[in-house]
């Protein structure tokens, strides 16, 4: 029967018959207990065909369907929602299995609830994915019941669907209000000093406490016989690019996450911010060769471009070729840029081997040289010397932490703007620097 393929026994209905069990096999030594045990037997057979009886009566049951975004978000906490209704006469108490991409490797992803007559449970979990590509969401499995504990009824809502995980887009939004100035502090951003004047006039206003009296405006203020002021703005339509190194240096994980895939959610997230101050956001990976260059631009369609282009982003992690970079950078960009190069160097002698090709780029450009700490490193050093062994892994760690020091008094001393982060602050920590950048009119 069709039924029976949705029927299933509840933990309580195997109690009971090791219970009628014991008592057979007891009444084998004690016969009058053999009448109790045949009235057990027969009663938990009714109750059974009853409670099945109940809980399979209605056809509709229930109806459940999963909300989620049409793209995930590359390793940030995507939310997916549950909405199941029951159209049971009676309170129902379920169990709720979801069936989750493989790649997450979780097979715990089930709620135990209750739902009331016609209401409409909301259920919620995040996945935090570390991968990009495609990734397919199976059935929801939901476990119903008997109103007397002894059967369980299925319902299988095909629910099956591919959803691509993408740079984080979840990241992106959550800084796309940096593009109001006057949000920055919700986000934790630090406040730059403007040094000089931008080159580009805005408006003339009334005087305010606290305005430059440099920029006052004696004409307009004779004109209007009170003090007007100049008003400027941070230049616009600047060119922004994010250079990706995609070399073996960025192979390395953190959080399960490499630092390519930091730098991606990094890149998309800077270019959404420059867009939106109205600057020309750009694209460029490379290792030993150019795999994509996406020239500066404004137009509608550019983030679009951006993200998908991120997405496609596949590497072998060779060894980078920044002389190639330097050569595309000086052929297909003319125009002084903002370029933001987000690489490792492990060692000051690694540092020097291309220190030559960052200079050259630097000379052109404008050159901000992203670039990634060991936190791991960084608790060994705090760590409690407990033996000889530890004291050892504690120089070497210091040794190595120091070098990523020297390795930013190297690049300052050329001239060269850099951003040693951890991993974690990678996004927020690269668009304080574009912030910086643009407040300090260095383009």
């Amino acid at each position: 029967m069709k039924f029976l393929k949705y029927l299933y026994l509840n933990i309580n209905t195997f109690k009971f018959l090791i219970g009628i069990t014991v008592l057979f096999i007891i009444a084998q030594f004690y016969n009058p207990l053999f009448l109790v045990a045949q009235i057990a037997l027969l009663t938990f057979l009714v109750c059974f065909c009853i409670d099945a009886f109940i809980v399979f009566k209605p056809k509709k049951g229930i109806e459940a369907q999963r909300i989620v975004a049409p793209k995930l978000s590359n390793g940030s906490n995507n939310s997916i929602k549950l909405f199941i209704e029951s159209f049971f006469p009676y309170p129902i108490k379920c169990f709720v299995v979801d069936e989750v991409p493989h790649q997450f490797q979780v097979r715990d992803i089930n709620f135990e609830t209750t739902i009331e007559t016609l209401q409409t449970k909301q259920l919620q979990y995040v996945l935090r994915p570390t991968e990009r590509g495609d990734y397919n969401f199976g059935a929801i499995n939901i476990y119903v019941f008997g109103r007397l504990g002894l059967v369980m009824r299925k319902f299988v809502f095909d629910a099956d669907r591919n959803l691509p995980v993408y740079p984080s887009i979840i990241a992106m939004q959550r800084y796309n209000l940096l593009s109001f100035a006057s949000m920055q502090d919700t986000f934790g951003f630090k406040k730059v000093r403007k040094i000089g004047q931008s080159s580009e006039f805005e408006q003339i206003k009334e005087y305010v406490k606290g305005d430059n009296f440099k920029s006052i405006n004696w004409k307009a203020s004779a004109r209007r016989n009170q003090l007007m002021v100049n008003q400027y703005v941070n230049e616009k339509s600047q060119q922004i690019y994010n250079v990706i190194d995609m070399g073996r240096m960025m192979k390395s994980p953190f959080n399960k996450l490499t630092l390519l895939d930091y730098a991606i959610n990094a890149s998309l997230a800077l270019s959404n911010v420059a867009l939106n101050k109205n600057d020309k956001a750009g694209l460029i990976t490379f290792s030993h060769k150019l795999e994509t260059f996406i020239k500066a631009n404004e137009q509608s369609g550019q983030l679009r471009q951006i993200l998908e282009s991120l997405y496609h982003q596949t590497t072998d992690y060779l060894d980078s070729d920044l002389n190639l970079l330097y050569s595309n950078l000086r052929k297909k960009v003319t125009k002084r840029s903002l370029v933001i190069l987000y690489t490792n160097f492990n060692s000051l002698i690694s540092l020097k081997r291309q220190l030559k090709y960052l200079r050259l780029i630097n000379k052109r450009h404008l050159l901000v040289v992203v670039f990634f700490k060991n936190t791991e490193l960084q608790q060994l050093t705090e760590a409690p010397v407990t033996n000889t062994q530890s004291v050892y892994v504690k120089t070497i760690a210091e040794k190595l932490l120091y070098e990523k020091q020297l390795i930013v008094k190297e690049l300052k001393k050329y001239g060269i703007y850099s951003v040693l982060t951890a991993p974690q602050k990678l996004t927020l920590n690269t668009i304080n620097k574009y912030l910086e950048v643009k407040s300090r009119n260095l383009i």
